[in-house]
């Protein structure tokens, strides 16, 4: 289909998002190649490689290697390498040596906002919240930790605060902690913005994260003071305690959550002071603006070269 499409129109530029697509980039496409890898991929299949059992280890090891490699040889095809956050692109430059920028994710703030009109989530409060697609392994470890850990912890000074784990496709062992006191586990929902606006905190436990986690990013634009892990946060341009929560462990995660769960004030402090900085920061209108740059930059360099 891409080389029909080729053959048949003028196709000056062609963007490809993730590495995964980066395949179907014909090697004698002579036009500008702008490859949005987005993440680093292959270093998470290496975090992969680091635990469960030796069959797998083996193959997330290998899985990294050949990865890494396909990454690299992609780049070097490219005439810009893009990634969701300044440390992204630095981890990238590292492994490969190859050059790469930041270009980072946008939220639609007018969809996103706190005001908006919305089907009611089920009445229940105090009300934490974990979105997310729940077949998808990093969020699976993140609910399951936060459920059997953190909300213990939690519901000895709250002992009625229920914790919704919100997304799509949970896997049986998601589905297993609504057994568990104070877990809801909701599947699939119709409009997710409904649970993120009846949350009094939205968390972010993740233990494997790469690039930026919309989650957290949706959740501060609707005015929701968020909890998150160091490695949810990581990418994400905002400052500890003023813009959102970060908590180093399950012990710190219950904690920060219970103050939260204490002091409406705070609650709204955090979470207002959240939206209006992705307004500034992660609206769509600012996050694109440095694309027309890197178009331009590229056909000057293409006009160079001939």
């Amino acid at each position: 289909w891409v080389d029909g499409l080729i053959a048949r129109g003028n196709i000056s530029h062609i963007v490809v998002f993730s590495g995964a697509m980066a395949q179907y980039v014909p090697p004698t496409f002579g036009g500008r190649f702008i490859m949005d890898f987005v993440d680093v991929d292959s270093a998470k299949f290496e975090s992969y490689a680091g635990e469960g059992n030796p069959v797998m280890r083996w193959i997330n090891a290998r899985e990294g290697r050949m990865l890494a490699a396909f990454e690299k040889q992609t780049a070097q095809r490219a005439d810009a390498n893009l990634f969701v956050s300044d440390a992204e692109a630095a981890l990238f430059r590292e492994r490969s040596g190859e050059a790469a920028s930041a270009f980072g994710n946008g939220i639609d703030t007018a969809y996103y906002d706190p005001t908006i009109d919305v089907a009611p989530a089920p009445l229940c409060s105090p009300l934490i919240v974990f979105t997310g697609q729940m077949d998808y392994r990093p969020n699976i470890e993140a609910v399951c930790d936060f459920a059997t850990h953190a909300m213990p912890i939690i519901r000895k000074t709250h002992p009625q605060a229920k914790f919704a784990i919100v997304g799509r496709n949970p896997t049986s062992k998601v589905t297993a902690l609504a057994q568990l006191g104070g877990v809801i586990v909701t599947g699939a929902v119709d409009d997710v913005r409904s649970w993120i606006k009846a949350a009094d905190v939205v968390v972010a436990p993740l233990r494997i994260a790469r690039g930026i986690q919309n989650k957290v990013l949706e959740a501060m634009a609707m005015a929701k003071p968020v909890v998150a892990s160091p490695a949810a946060a990581q990418g994400i341009d905002a400052r500890d305690g003023v813009h959102f929560c970060v908590a180093n462990n399950v012990a710190e995660e219950a904690s920060k959550v219970s103050v939260l769960l204490s002091d409406a004030v705070a609650r709204d402090r955090l979470g207002q002071a959240a939206r209006a900085h992705v307004i500034d920061h992660y609206s769509w209108s600012a996050q694109l603006a440095p694309l027309d740059d890197i178009m331009d930059f590229l056909a000057k360099k293409q006009e160079v070269a001939t």
